[in-house]
């Protein structure tokens, strides 16, 4: 069957002709538009399209585009639903069938939309998760900055906040992002109070796991001031974390001769000291260090550092001056 191309044609007629293809591929839809409005023919059309969805046809694209061109003019009050109906069905397509599709779909929609439009949440969490099942997640934005513009302007409620950023963070994670990953679970850990920092029980233990495992992340004392972090105090990990942030290596010794087993469920390695083993005098080079925490000490040492070497530059710069006076 022919798809037409929808162009100088009423909504009605375009419902008529999308009707009349998702029958032919097999559906169960009436090919008669229904009497109750165009956003009754849509949500009949969405319930049935899965059939396009499954298949490799050409037209496909731009049958499903002319779902999503349908949406886009409806009333906002009567939108929502089907855009969820929408976005249900296209997170739900069995894994390898058309994601490119699926995420150009959702994209169109995306963007197609007022900024400020609430239901654009469930888009673009529909967009992170069809982009992490197909290793696409660089494709889609996901910037700490335009997130939290997203969830004042979507006006999100607690839960759908932590939802959203759960998602990003878990995204990025997937695709080996774990600088940016970090800062938004540290968002997200941020965004609870003193009143529901025992719901982020989980959050927090997989943030303060990763954290010790990246071997990338050196500073770790932010963390601790995090209310669901505290939550946790009295516990295995948050002690390591403890002892990761400020304690000696004794401490870390002791720790890890009581607690073998948990030490060895992380697989925790770090890159925060370069060394050499001199087996023959028995002795650790050490090359380089990384400091763990970064307070007031640390910049202390950071400046004199720095005056140290502006002054032997000054140093070089007048010795030279001294031998070659044009200089």
């Amino acid at each position: 069957m022919s798809v037409p191309a929808f162009i100088d044609i009423t909504e009605e007629d375009q419902a008529s002709e999308l009707r009349a293809y998702i029958k032919a591929k097999g559906a169960e839809i009436s090919e008669e538009n229904s009497e109750g409005g165009l956003h009754v023919d849509l949500a009949q059309i969405i319930e049935a399209c899965d059939v396009c969805l499954k298949d490799d046809d050409k037209e496909v694209e731009s049958v499903m585009n002319s779902i999503v061109s349908l949406l886009l003019i409806l009333e906002a009050e009567k939108q929502e639903t089907l855009i969820e109906s929408l976005c249900e069905k296209l997170v739900k397509s069995r894994e390898g069938e058309r994601p490119s599709l699926r995420m150009q779909l959702l994209s169109n929609l995306f963007h197609g939309m007022d900024e400020t439009a609430p239901v654009r949440y469930t888009v673009y969490c529909s967009l992170i998760k069809v982009a992490t099942t197909c290793n696409a997640i660089a494709f889609i934005p996901t910037d700490l900055d335009q997130v939290r513009k997203w969830i004042t302007d979507w006006n999100l409620n607690t839960e759908k906040k932590h939802t959203l950023l759960r998602l990003v963070y878990e995204a990025l994670v997937e695709c080996k992002k774990s600088e940016a990953a970090a800062k938004v679970m540290v968002e997200l850990l941020g965004s609870y109070t003193e009143d529901n920092a025992s719901q982020a029980r989980v959050d927090a233990h997989r943030c303060i796991v990763r954290a010790l495992k990246d071997p990338n992340t050196f500073l770790l004392d932010h963390l601790l001031a995090l209310k669901p972090v505290r939550f946790l105090e009295g516990e295995l990990l948050h002690d390591l974390l403890t002892i990761f942030v400020s304690a000696k290596l004794a401490a870390y010794v002791k720790f890890y001769q009581s607690n073998k087993d948990f030490i060895d469920s992380l697989a925790v390695r770090t890159k925060m000291v370069y060394c050499k083993i001199d087996q023959t005098q028995r002795k650790v080079i050490v090359s380089h260090s990384t400091h763990r925490t970064f307070g007031k000490q640390q910049w202390q040492q950071l400046y004199d550092s720095l005056s140290s070497w502006k002054g032997n530059l000054a140093t070089v710069k007048t010795s030279l001056q001294t031998l070659s006076p044009s200089a």
